[in-house]
């Protein structure tokens, strides 16, 4: 199912589109592989956000860092 749309390019975006479309592109094909891209890193950077927050909950994770982090500091201060 194809869906027409319309939209109105600020400068940056004629500027990105034009770029794209010197790679060879067409318009069409260079709009649907930014949305994808555009997309694929929200959902990469929420799958980070997750991932951090459970790491952050995870308290014997912290612990263990925290230790780690203990010993690099003794090591240092042995120099």
């Amino acid at each position: 199912m194809s869906d027409l749309i319309s939209v109105r390019l600020d400068d940056e975006a004629q500027r990105a589109l034009a770029e794209l479309e010197a790679t060879g592109l067409s318009r069409s094909e260079a709009v649907r592989r930014g949305l994808v891209a555009a997309a694929l890193r929200l959902r990469d950077r929420q799958r980070l956000i997750d991932e951090v927050a459970e790491l952050a909950s995870d308290e014997a994770d912290r612990m263990e860092a925290a230790e780690v982090a203990a010993m690099m500091e003794d090591l240092r201060a042995a120099r």
